[in-house]
């Protein structure tokens, strides 16, 4: 979600701070805003793009060697300059940026207030400035009082600290909340994210929950205050990353989104590199340990959000019908506010594309703490919260996903869960060798699958013609492929605004079928499977209302054109693959439903990448 830079360096810093916020633009945000070490605290804010925050810096002729940068998305508080990111304390002295909710800011405030401390903002993070601030009175040294002041704080945050009169530092803490160094010849930096910090540096360090870190240009030092008021110094270690500006960069293409749509065969062959010419499946691949504890599980929990979770609907059928485990699938963030029944013997498995998803990780924390004893990380970020939370992980390494709606994490989970599914059934000794080596087989054919359902994109752009002007839209599809209809259906509210809802197709009589008129389209995902009678019936039954039928089948579904019925074929039947494939053609038809009617593809309104509060 939001998103923090800061420098401190023997040169100007403003231009860092600044594209280091355009790299955060993904993650979503509705104001920045910026301090700078400029002969006292100089803010900038804005409501508008940071391109705007850019002009406002140019046009004041900004500059100076610290500083720290800021993108808000709105929690506590409207979208707004005043509630825009740095916040002061009183007199300017403290400045703050901060990513995260603090659960008890109210009974902080009323304290603050009682203080004397005058409040400028509606938001949750505004204490802390304050907070500090009142700490500053107690000690002398700006370092003990933000050990104090975060102390004091509940819920998650990323922060990051500058003082007034002190400004050849920069202190910074972080709690659930992501935040990382980087280090450098001529200065050091932090981010909510690698990515802001490419253009300087590629040695990162990971802090963990409870550090706090002083920065200068020469140096730093990092604490941990878990069990100490003032913190035991720690090493951590420097990381040096493997991303580069091409990877984050837009190359040939017009939006990330319809860059990652097409990385997908790309994506998902990384993430089977292993299976390459292999003849079986070898113990390790979900981590040291992980044949030991496969074999002493009897069933599987998933926890996941969003797009995760659908992944987590299309595994439920894999994990029952392969592997022969039962599996029930929770959101996150409603599991973590229930009584759940514990067993030992369940592998828990937490999905999230970015790792710092706030809700999924709490939920694994949970599970683990009402006594289930193994888990699995299913993540794209192997230095995540996740992966370190998790007791086996698994890297889908689709690369940096920049566009809010997520495309490529989405597949590349689907395959590691079809193949954590092949394990498992041969672990329990579910498969014959032939099985394994076609599924082997089948794998390693999804990326070139993936490049051929690719060439149906002209076919769907004549389609999202015909959407762009609808107000609602329903998906369905039947067994595994209901998941796919729901992603469909997330994926074009989340960008085009479109209202779309997803049901099992047999669910159409018990009452979504009172929706359906002409100005309903409905579509429905129809892949040659055991259960394409079924579903023919229920689009007889769109058919008889004067519902308008967007069908995508594969080749030999003998599901034929007619008035009110409209027929894409995939290129091939991929089996047990094949939500994989189906899922292509619904991620295209949003993208281009999206480009017709002019919405912002990358950043939608309202929404954010990594949604790291709850």
């Amino acid at each position: 979600m939001c998103g923090i830079v800061g420098a401190i360096a023997n040169a100007n810093v403003v231009p860092i701070l600044i594209e280091g916020l355009q790299r955060l633009e993904y993650r979503g945000y509705d104001s920045a805003g910026l301090v700078i070490a400029d002969y006292g605290l100089k803010r900038l804010r804005t409501t508008g793009r940071v391109s705007e925050l850019g002009k406002l810096v140019e046009h004041q002729e900004v500059r100076g060697l610290a500083g720290i940068a800021h993108t808000r998305w709105a929690t506590h508080g409207a979208p707004s300059e005043r509630n825009a990111h740095p916040h002061f304390s009183e007199e300017s002295r403290i400045a703050v940026v901060h990513n995260g909710i603090i659960e008890n800011h109210e009974n902080i405030r009323a304290y603050l207030e009682k203080q004397g401390c005058r409040f400028l903002s509606d938001t949750d993070s505004e204490v802390i400035a304050h907070l500090i601030a009142i700490k500053l009175r107690e000690v002398t040294d700006l370092f003990k009082a933000v050990c104090l002041s975060v102390a004091e704080l509940q819920g998650s945050y990323a922060i990051a600290v500058m003082e007034e009169t002190n400004p050849d530092c920069i202190i910074v803490a972080r709690h659930g909340a992501p935040l990382i160094l980087g280090v450098g010849k001529d200065g050091h930096y932090v981010a909510s994210d690698v990515s802001a910090l490419l253009q300087v540096t590629r040695d990162i360090i990971f802090l963990e929950d409870g550090d706090i870190a002083e920065l200068s240009s020469h140096g730093f030092r990092i604490v941990n205050c878990l069990n100490s008021q003032f913190g035991e110094p720690v090493s951590r270690s420097v990381h040096q990353t493997h991303l580069s500006n091409e990877d984050i960069g837009l190359g040939t293409y017009t939006h990330y989104m319809q860059k990652e749509i097409f990385e997908q065969p790309t994506a998902v062959a990384n993430t089977l590199e292993m299976l390459s010419g292999a003849r079986c499946i070898t113990p390790g691949l979900f981590g040291r340990e992980d044949e030991k504890v496969f074999s002493n599980i009897n069933r599987v929990l998933i926890l996941a959000c969003g797009t995760s979770y659908h992944a987590g609907l299309v595994a439920r059928y894999w994990l029952e019908t392969v592997a022969g485990l039962p599996c029930s699938v929770e959101i996150a963030s409603e599991y973590r506010y229930r009584e759940p029944i514990a067993d030992p013997a369940t592998l828990v498995i937490g999905i999230s594309q970015s790792g710092e998803t706030a809700d999924t990780l709490a939920a694994l924390a949970y599970a683990k703490k009402m006594g289930h004893r193994h888990s699995l990380a299913i993540c794209n970020v192997a230095e995540s919260a996740l992966v370190r939370q998790a007791e086996l992980s698994f890297l889908t390494r689709a690369g940096p996903e920049i566009g809010v709606a997520s495309t490529k994490a989405f597949t590349t989970q689907l395959v590691s869960l079809l193949l954590l599914s092949v394990t498992l059934a041969k672990i329990r000794n579910r498969l014959t060798q032939e099985d394994e080596q076609r599924m082997i087989g089948a794998l390693c054919h999804i990326p070139s699958a993936l490049q051929h359902t690719l060439q149906v994109e002209p076919q769907v752009k004549v389609w999202a013609k015909r959407f762009a002007h609808k107000h609602h839209a329903l998906f369905l599809g039947r067994g595994v492929h209901y998941p796919i209809a729901m992603e469909g259906a997330l994926k074009l509210k989340e960008i085009s605004y479109i209202h779309a809802e997803a049901y099992a197709a047999g669910e159409l009589k018990h009452g979504p079928l009172a929706l359906v008129d002409k100005d309903m389209p409905v579509v429905a995902v129809a892949p040659n499977d055991q259960l394409l009678g079924k579903l023919k019936s229920n689009l007889q039954e769109v058919q008889a209302r004067g519902g308008e039928l967007y069908v995508f089948a594969d080749a030999d579904s003998q599901i034929s054109s007619s008035e009110n019925l409209h027929v894409i074929r995939l290129p091939e039947h991929a089996g047990l693959l094949s939500p994989i494939l189906h899922v292509i053609p619904l991620q295209l038809l949003a993208y281009h439903v999206a480009l017709v009617k002019g919405t912002d593809v990358d950043k939608p309104r309202n929404l954010a990448k990594a949604v790291t509060v709850e």
